[in-house]
């Protein structure tokens, strides 16, 4: 038996069982209706001109009806005489080639047969001016010939900053817009500026070329959309920090305030572009965000196959498995660090055999006297929280919550003979 084998085997994992958590789930059914109704303000029309020709910024996350709220508005457009295009607004995404941008909105359904307009995609960008502080701020070539530029963003929290405005319509402009130029130039001097660079940039871009409006949604708990609006470039400055208030407060959360082992059974580019969401797990990748529980111990069980072996956020957990050092592509997940400036997350976790190790590795260091009374969580994803594991310690709270309820008997984790769990069902 190895050392570690030694100081772990009599450690205890608490009894576990399942927990039903309740969110909102309102959501906006005719999109189309909402949308086209806003779009057609008089306030918002009278900006397009008959014969304009219109940038339509739209970007590479995974917007919930980012098909439907693309068409709408390139119709209510065109309906008012002007001829609209879509620009790839994504930064550095796509691997940062005008082809790439084209496939990534081709992946996300939006293509020109389904937009009805055509799309322009290039890297290639014109340098409007700087800021104060000398940051150069830049807008895609095809948007700054434009007659007009339309933004579509979803707006949310960030995961590596706080600010008034984090990530949304003006983040859009500024970071989106500037393509791999802009996205670079906003991370250069770290997410500590960025809450005061990324809407210093958008006023600049938005007073010297003619942003029309944004269309900004807000998503619920299950990322359906259930808040849309038609914004200003006034009402953008205006309006945005309110609807980003209004976004923290429908995120789906961990109800608790404090744990000693929180346990996610796998990481992911496409559950995060932090592997997991650290507005729910707590643990951020800088020290410029915050919010969550306090969570002592973190361990990261495995990747998802769709990641393709970036392990990006494995850094920011306590402990993992060989199984997932296994699967990591370095290359792939340094180049993310090397990208933001952010690479404590692509560093990797205190390493175990496997599963039951790392669990009890991370309940030994949870810094609590009796083992069976450690407050765990275990999670599947950061998406998918609505059942969830919780240890005997929370079962009391969790009878008292008003959004949670117990759902099982207590019950062991039950290990396979290699030590680790089976899996659970496929994420969505």
């Amino acid at each position: 038996m190895g050392i570690l084998q030694e100081l772990l085997k009599d450690i205890p994992i608490p009894k576990m069982a399942k927990v039903n958590v309740r969110f909102n789930d309102e959501q906006i059914v005719d999109l189309g209706r909402d949308l086209g109704a806003k779009l057609r303000q008089p306030h918002i029309m009278e900006k397009v001109k008959p014969g304009m020709e219109i940038a339509i910024a739209v970007g590479s996350r995974g917007l919930d009806r980012i098909v439907e709220l693309t068409a709408v508005t390139v119709k209510a457009l065109k309906e008012a005489g002007a001829k609209p295009y879509i620009v790839p607004s994504m930064g550095s995404h796509g691997g940062a080639t005008a082809e790439g941008q084209r496939e990534v909105l081709a992946h996300l359904g939006v293509t020109e047969e389904s937009a009805g307009c055509e799309i322009r995609s290039s890297m290639e960008v014109v340098q409007l001016g700087a800021l104060p502080n000398g940051l150069p701020v830049y807008l895609d070539k095809y948007a700054a010939a434009a007659d007009g530029i339309v933004v579509i963003n979803r707006i949310k929290p960030h995961t590596a900053f706080r600010g008034p405005v984090e990530s949304g319509i003006m983040k859009m402009i500024s970071i989106g817009l500037g393509k791999q130029k802009g996205a670079e130039a906003c991370h250069q001097l770290g997410f500590k500026y960025m809450a005061e660079n990324v809407p210093a940039m958008a006023k600049m871009i938005m007073e010297k070329k003619p942003v029309l409006f944004g269309v900004a949604t807000i998503e619920n708990a299950f990322d359906k959309v259930a808040v849309v609006e038609v914004l200003t470039p006034e009402e953008i400055t205006d309006k945005e920090p309110q609807l980003q208030l209004q976004a923290k407060e429908l995120l789906p959360k961990l109800f608790f305030d404090q744990l000693e082992v929180l346990i996610i059974d796998e990481i992911g580019k496409n559950i995060s572009g932090d592997g997991m969401d650290p507005n729910i797990t707590g643990r951020y990748p800088t020290p410029y965000a915050h919010g969550g529980p306090d969570v002592n111990k973190m361990v990261v069980l495995d990747l998802t196959p769709q990641t393709e072996g970036n392990a990006n956020g494995v850094g920011t957990a306590d402990f993992t498995t060989q199984r997932l050092v296994d699967k990591m592509d370095l290359e792939v997940t340094y180049a993310n660090g090397l990208t933001s400036t952010v690479v404590a997350p692509t560093k990797i976790a205190t390493t175990l055999p496997n599963d039951k190790e790392a669990i009890q590795a991370a309940v030994k260091t949870s810094n609590v006297l009796d083992f069976n009374q450690a407050k765990i969580v275990r999670i599947k994803n950061t998406l998918v929280l609505s059942q969830i594991e919780v240890s005997e310690a929370l079962f009391e709270y969790v009878k008292q919550h008003p959004q949670m309820e117990l759902a099982s008997e207590p019950y062991d984790l039950s290990f396979d003979e290699h030590g680790n769990l089976p899996k659970t069902e496929e994420s969505h």
